[in-house]
C-alpha cells in the first residue's frame, strides 16, 4: 500500500500534546458520598495537582490517539494499484436506451450493473486522469465536463435514469471525439448492451472505443406492430403482432382494451425468434378513441424487458371527407372547387330525384336545389329555391353598396378579400340562428351557423351571378368552409410515434394556444407563436392529449400514441465483444492492462468518525457516579438532611 500525501503522517506529532495534557491535567471528578471520613481521597487529590505524575492506563487517552491515527491515514490517502480499462482524458459514454431496463442481471437491471461499472472506473482513477460522462438516450447529453473530481461524477451517476427509447450513438460519439482535441493520451469508453445500430466511420484522429458489455440474455417477447385502420364510414380494423426474441418458444395472450375498458384477447404460441401476426377477422363495430393492448404470458415464459409489452394506438381513419354534391343548374365552379380540395371526395347526386341516399355522408352540398327533406348532417347550400323550417327565403334583389366581411375574426373569412367581388342579385334569406359572414348594406349573402349539432352555411346567391367563382378569394373561401365543417387533424400520425421523435402541430388559424397532456398526467401549454409548433418531450410511452385551446375553451382535440416499437431495443441479446464493429472496425477488448489506483481514505475516515463517538460515549459515562442503585432508589434510603442538600 502507497500513500498519496505521505506528509499527512506529520500529524501523529499532535500526539505528544494529548499525552502532556494527561499528565498535568487534574484528576477531579464529583462524587456524592454518604459520610465524611473518607479522608484518604483528599490525599489522592493532592497527588493529582502535582504536575508530571506517572501516566496512568485511560482509555479515554487511548480512544483518541486512536482517532488521531484514523485522521492522518485518511490525509496520507492511502491506495494500492488495480488494473482499469482505460487512464488520461476518458470520454465515458453510458447506454441509457429502453434495452438497459432489461432485468436479466440477478437482482438488478442492465442500466445499475452500467452505473456500478461506471463507478469501478471512477474509483480507480488515477490523480491526473479526468473524466466527461455521457448519457447516451434519444438524445446525447453531457452529464459532467472533464473533471478529476470524483465526487462530482458520483453525484451525476447518482441522477442518471434510463430512458424508454432508442439510443443516438451517432451524435454521442461525435460528442466524445470532440474531447480529442489538445489530449496526448484520449479515450472513449462505452458501456453498453451492444445494441448501438448502424453507427457511420469515426474521424480518422479517433481511436477505437473500448466497450464495456453488460447484459446476458435474449428472452424477450414484444409487441412489435399495433395499429387500425378504416376507410371512410366503415368500422376500424386492428392489426397487432407480437415477436419473441428469445431462444425458446413462448405462449403469450393479447389483452385488448378500448378506452381502458377490456373487450377481446388473443392467445398464441410463438417459435423462439419469429414473429406472430395476429388477426382480428372482424371489424371494431363500437365507437372508441385510444386502443391498448398487453402481453400476458404463463409463468415459463422469460421475459426481461417489460417496457415493450403494452402498446397503444388511436381511432384512425383515412382522412376523407365525403361530400354528396347535387346541382339543379350545373354549377361548374362549385364543382371544381370540390373536386380540387384535398382530402375530400366527391360523389354526385341526380337533381331529378328529390330522395336521398341511404349512406351517410360528411357533407350535403346543394346548388340551386333542395330535397324534399333537409338531412340531419352538415349543409352547404347555395341559393336554395324554397323557404325550409330552417330559413325562410324571400323574392330576388338587385344588389346595392359595396360587399364587404362582416365578421373579419371569422377563421371562414380569414384571407378572403371581396373588394373586387361584384353580383347581380340575391335573394333575402333569414335565419335567426347564423351569423352573417358577407353582407351588403341591405341583406346579408353568406349565412353559418349550428342548429341542433349541424353546421350550415348557406349562400343567399347565385354563383354565376356574381364574379366570386373568377377571384381568388374563392379557393380560400372553399378551404375555410370545409375546415369548419370537418376540422383537420391537428397532427396527421397514421402510424403514431417513437419515444424522443419530434412532433410538427399545425394549430387552426385563431388558436391561441396548445395544451399537451402526458400520459402521467403533466400538462405543458404551448404558446403559438407561428404557422407550426414542435412538440420533442415524446419521452413517455403511452397516449398523449393534444388541444386546441381558443378564446380559453377547447375548441379541438386529438390522440397520439407513443410507443417503443424498436427492434434495436427490444432484441435485447448482448452483443459480445468480439462482434461488435463500429466505425468499419472492431472495438477494443481484453484492455485492462492499464493501472489505476484504488484509495482508502473514505474508510480511514468513517473509522475515525466510528471511534469519535465511542469516546465520546465513554466519557460522558464516566461523568456519572457509579452507584447500585437507581436514581428513584437511592432516593428512598437518602436521609432528609441528605435530601435538603
Amino acid at each position: 500500500m502507497s500513500f498519496l500525501a505521505p506528509i499527512a503522517f506529520a500529524g501523529l506529532a499532535l500526539g505528544i500534546p494529548i499525552l502532556l495534557l494527561y499528565m498535568l491535567r487534574l484528576r477531579r471528578r464529583e462524587l456524592l458520598i454518604s459520610s465524611t471520613y473518607l479522608w484518604q481521597q483528599v490525599v489522592k487529590d493532592t497527588e493529582a495537582n502535582t504536575p508530571w505524575q506517572r501516566l496512568r492506563r485511560n482509555l479515554l487517552l487511548f480512544l483518541q490517539l486512536l482517532i488521531l491515527l484514523a485522521l492522518v491515514l485518511a490525509l496520507a490517502r492511502p491506495f494500492i494499484t488495480v488494473p482499469t480499462v482505460s487512464a488520461g482524458k476518458i470520454a465515458l459514454l453510458l447506454d441509457a436506451s429502453a434495452s438497459m431496463a432489461a432485468t436479466d442481471l440477478a437482482g438488478q437491471s442492465r442500466f445499475d450493473a452500467a452505473i456500478e461499472r461506471a463507478l469501478g472506473l471512477i474509483n480507480n482513477m488515477n490523480p491526473q486522469d479526468i473524466i466527461s460522462l455521457i448519457r447516451v438516450a434519444d438524445i446525447a447529453e453531457p452529464l459532467t465536463s472533464y473533471t478529476d473530481d470524483k465526487l462530482t461524477l458520483r453525484r451525476a451517476l447518482e441522477s442518471v435514469t434510463a430512458s424508454r427509447g432508442r439510443a443516438d450513438w451517432d451524435t454521442a460519439l461525435t460528442l466524445a471525439a470532440a474531447g480529442a482535441a489538445g489530449a496526448d493520451n484520449f479515450s472513449i469508453v462505452m458501456i453498453s448492451d451492444g445494441g448501438i445500430g448502424e453507427i457511420g466511420s469515426l474521424p480518422a484522429n479517433i481511436p477505437q472505443p473500448i466497450y464495456l458489455p453488460v447484459g446476458q440474455s435474449a428472452s424477450n417477447v414484444a409487441i412489435t406492430a399495433l395499429a387500425t385502420r378504416a376507410l371512410a364510414g366503415q368500422p376500424p380494423q386492428l392489426f397487432a403482432q407480437v415477436t419473441n426474441y428469445g431462444d425458446a418458444p413462448a405462449d403469450i395472450s393479447l389483452v385488448i382494451r378500448l378506452d381502458d375498458v377490456l373487450r377481446l384477447s388473443r392467445s398464441g404460441s410463438i417459435p423462439a425468434r419469429s414473429q406472430l401476426p395476429i388477426p382480428f377477422d372482424q371489424p371494431i363495430d363500437q365507437d372508441f378513441e385510444t386502443l391498448s393492448a398487453t402481453l400476458t404470458f404463463d409463468n415459463e415464459v422469460e421475459d426481461y424487458l417489460a417496457l415493450d409489452n403494452q402498446a397503444w394506438t388511436v381511432h384512425s381513419e383515412v382522412n376523407t371527407r365525403r361530400v354528396y354534391y347535387v346541382s339543379g343548374g350545373g354549377n361548374l365552379f362549385l364543382e371544381q372547387a370540390l373536386r380540387s380540395l384535398p382530402g375530400v371526395q366527391t360523389f354526385r347526386g341526380n337533381p331529378g330525384n328529390r330522395g336521398l341516399p341511404g349512406e351517410r355522408f360528411d357533407l350535403y352540398v346543394f346548388d340551386n336545389w333542395l330535397p324534399n327533406e333537409l338531412p340531419d348532417a352538415d349543409l352547404l347550400l347555395v341559393n336554395p329555391p324554397n323557404t325550409t323550417a330552417l330559413f325562410s327565403v324571400g323574392p330576388s334583389v338587385d344588389t346595392g353598396g359595396n360587399i364587404e366581411v362582416s365578421a373579419v375574426e371569422s377563421p371562414i373569412t380569414a384571407y378572403v378579400d371581396l373588394d373586387e367581388m361584384s353580383l347581380l342579385s340575391y335573394r333575402d334569406l333569414r335565419a335567426d340562428w347564423a351569423e352573417p359572414l358577407m353582407r351588403t348594406k341591405d341583406s346579408d349573402l353568406l349565412l353559418v351557423g349550428e342548429v341542433n349539432a349541424r353546421q350550415i352555411a348557406i349562400f343567399s346567391f347565385d354563383l354565376r351571378d356574381s364574379n366570386l367563382p373568377l377571384l381568388i378569394a374563392w379557393p380560400v373561401l372553399m378551404a375555410n368552409l370545409l375546415d369548419w365543417f370537418s376540422p383537420a387533424e391537428i397532427v396527421s400520425l397514421p402510424d403514431g410515434l417513437s419515444v424522443g421523435d419530434a412532433l410538427v402541430i399545425q394549430p387552426p388559424l385563431f388558436a391561441e394556444s396548445v395544451r399537451v397532456t402526458a400520459p402521467d398526467g403533466g400538462v405543458q401549454v404551448l404558446p403559438i407563436r407561428g404557422d407550426a409548433l414542435v412538440y420533442s418531450d415524446t419521452d413517455q410511452l403511452g397516449i398523449y392529449l393534444l388541444e386546441i385551446v381558443v378564446a380559453g375553451e377547447v375548441k379541438q382535440r386529438q390522440h397520439f400514441a407513443v410507443n417503443l416499437f424498436a427492434t434495436g431495443e427490444s432484441d435485447i441479446a448482448p452483443v459480445a465483444e468480439t462482434d461488435l464493429v463500429l466505425g468499419g472496425g472492431a472495438v477494443l477488448v481484453d484492455v485492462e492492462d492499464q493501472l489505476g489506483l484504488r484509495e482508502f481514505w473514505i474508510v480511514a475516515a468513517v473509522l475515525a468518525l466510528l471511534l469519535l463517538l465511542i469516546e465520546w460515549v465513554v466519557y460522558h459515562r464516566r461523568l456519572t457516579a457509579p452507584t447500585l442503585l437507581g436514581p428513584r432508589a437511592r432516593a428512598r434510603f437518602q436521609l432528609p438532611f441528605m435530601r435538603s442538600s
